[in-house]
């Protein structure tokens, strides 16, 4: 029975011996009570690079760096283990000077009587797990260093209930606290009043954590009370098991981008109005054009049967009303003209004070006696440059505007200041300009109505109340003055319109009115005149009218029959339309003073185009006219030497 009881238990140590050469993760082995090996495994020599029979009888400070080994490492690691156990970390040497790092568990091994008689160690190899950590620690190092080095965003963490739980650098630059001044605070402190009182902070959290995301753009407030636009990302950080650890919330400061799109979309909608503004000029001066033509065919005519029915008291006052009609037509075309900054200006030094003075009593007849005039001009104001009577009547537009805005009565301001644009930022070219203000406490404008106040046609008014041409007339003047006219209004808070026109750079004549006597309409002399124009019914009356005051008449219809007749006929004056296809007047003027130097010009237009070459100096008669300013022009044509 002892035999096989001894048989019996020799089996057990020996699978015991099995199992621990078995096993190859863990080096395995025994040490006496100096610290000698006294067995080896399989594992101890894949890792350790040991033979047995090489450390065997060693002492296992041989596997222990030089450092630790200095510091008393190894025996303190027995006298731990035979105080009960030792179990640490470290790093350990390979045969190959190798180093990895292990966990060690020392367990003492002692006698039934309860003696020492050597250790038990056991040893893992766990440098792949030290050094994945040390690379995670180290990102995590880097992703510190670079979220703490980040100074644009405000990058930062909020616990589940939104207090700030650290604060980098941008959070500190943007919103200008401290962490210490942050850390444990609810993080709708950065939000405005408004935002707060509406739950704003709190349905952030709740969409980040139903969406898995939240992003959205609004004002924020710095510690100094100070707000910015503010573009906010804030994302749920949840752990490994899906509980809820926090927020990562990241703000960035987009004020200056907003604001440098919002000037984009501002510079693109007045280059869209600019743009706008100069397509209905075109398309106002081309219908004015064709206007004037058939207000001159119209006119024209009438005058010539006026004169020659003159008595008849059935026919003349049918005939003065037709004529009073076609001068109206003709005073509409004007201001079409002016809008599309194609009338003729007289330009001369302009004292602006004198002439808002000068237009007291007008300005109050107009007004009526339930609006005050209030006027407010330095002592000092140089003159512009201008026409005097388009800025009179200018401002006669303005004041009939405000007067309509207020009409139970209040009060209109006229001022006027200097200022300078440096730049071409401003509303204006860089120049010295005065501003002509008139200012009213009306009913005002909404922001649709302003934005096409300035548009032909356009009238708030009743029907037959106004021609929509008021404001446009103002804008054509100024723009072709070489200045601008600004409208600023609100509704139920009145209206200021600004007339900006340039200073006189230097001495400029007043415009001279020719000093010839007003001559007998009947005759002016016996001439030879050619005149040309594309238009027949143009045409038809400028003859006749031409043969009404005395000459004889050549007609041609287009510059190259004209040329063509010159060659033909002795012609002592050529009467000519400037808009003409294939061959303009001012071209033709050209070539006649070419070819015919002494022979004198006339250039009829409705245009203040400016005229190049040598035609730039050309005699003008303003389309349309009448008989009497073509006998002046005439006359004081052909007195010249």
């Amino acid at each position: 029975m002892l035999g096989a009881a001894s048989n019996t238990l020799m089996g057990l140590d020996d699978r015991y011996r099995l199992l621990i050469e078995a096993v190859t993760d863990y080096a395995i082995y025994m040490l006496d009570v100096d610290g000698r090996v006294v067995s080896w495994n399989a594992g101890a020599r894949r890792f350790k690079g040991y033979e047995e029979a090489e450390i065997i009888g060693e002492h296992f400070s041989r596997f222990y760096t030089a450092e630790d080994r200095a510091a008393g490492m190894p025996q303190r690691t027995l006298d731990q283990a035979a105080s009960g156990r030792f179990e640490g970390e470290g790093w350990r040497v390979r045969k190959d000077g190798s180093r990895f790092w292990c966990h060690v568990v020392v367990d003492p091994i002692r006698s039934p009587d309860g003696g020492l008689i050597g250790f038990a160690k056991i040893t893992r190899d766990l440098t792949e797990r030290k050094l994945a950590e040390e690379s995670l620690k180290h990102s995590e190092q880097q992703f510190r260093l670079l979220v703490q080095s980040v100074t644009d965003y405000a990058i930062y963490m909020l616990d589940p209930t939104g207090l700030v739980t650290n604060w980098n650098a941008g959070a500190q630059r943007i919103k200008g606290y401290q962490p210490d001044e942050v850390i444990g605070q609810h993080y709708s402190l950065f939000f405005t009043e408004e935002d707060r009182q509406n739950g704003t902070p709190q349905r952030g959290l709740a969409t980040a954590l139903r969406q898995g995301r939240f992003e959205s753009q609004g004002w924020r407030v710095r510690k100094d009370g100070s707000r910015f636009w503010a573009s906010v990302v804030v994302d749920p950080i949840r752990s490994e098991t899906g509980v809820l650890i926090g927020f990562a919330k990241v703000t960035r400061d987009i004020t200056e981008t907003v604001e440098a799109q919002r000037a984009l979309e501002k510079t693109r909608e007045a280059l869209f109005q600019a743009q706008k503004m100069e397509s209905l000029g075109r398309l106002t001066g081309g219908i004015a054009h064709d206007f004037n033509n058939l207000l001159m065919a119209v006119r024209g005519g009438l005058e010539i049967v006026r004169r020659r029915v003159d008595g008849d008291p059935r026919v003349v006052p049918l005939l003065d009303n037709a004529i009073q009609g076609a001068q109206r037509g003709i005073s509409l075309s004007q201001r079409m003209l002016a809008y599309a900054r194609r009338q003729e200006l007289h330009l001369e030094l302009v004292d602006l004070s004198a002439l808002v003075r000068g237009m007291a009593d007008l300005l109050r007849q107009s007004l009526g006696p339930c609006i005050n005039i209030d006027t407010r001009f330095p002592l000092l104001l140089q003159p512009v440059l201008a026409d005097a009577n388009q800025v009179e009547l200018a401002l006669l537009n303005l004041a009939v505007n405000a007067r309509d805005a207020m009409p139970n009565g209040g009060t209109v301001t006229i001022s006027a200041c200097e200022h300078r644009f440096d730049t071409k930022e401003g509303p204006l070219q860089p120049g010295n300009y005065v501003c002509l203000a008139l200012t009213d406490d009306g009913s005002g404008m909404d922001e649709a109505t302003l934005a096409q106040a300035m548009e032909p046609f356009f009238t708030t008014k009743g029907v037959g109340k106004g021609t929509g041409l008021g404001l446009s007339m103002v804008h054509g003047l100024a723009a072709q003055s070489g200045g601008r006219l600004l409208l600023k209004s609100e509704k139920s808070r009145g209206t200021t319109a600004e007339l900006w026109l340039p200073l006189a750079v230097s001495a400029v004549a007043p415009a001279k009115t020719d000093s010839v006597q007003q001559p007998e309409p009947q005759s002016v002399m016996a001439l030879q005149v050619l005149a040309v124009d594309d238009d027949p019914l143009v045409l038809m009356t400028t003859a006749a009218m031409l043969e009404e005051l005395g000459c004889e008449v050549i007609e041609a219809s287009s510059a190259e029959q004209a040329l063509e007749i010159l060659t033909r006929h002795q012609i002592d004056l050529v009467l000519t339309d400037q808009a003409m296809p294939h061959m303009t007047g001012t071209q033709l003027a050209d070539l006649i003073r070419h070819r015919y130097p002494q022979l004198p010009v006339i250039l009829a237009t409705g245009y203040a185009d400016k005229l190049g070459g040598r035609a730039g100096n050309l005699p003008r008669l303003g389309k349309p006219f009448d008989m009497d300013a073509l006998a002046e022009k005439i006359t004081a044509v052909m007195g010249q030497p």
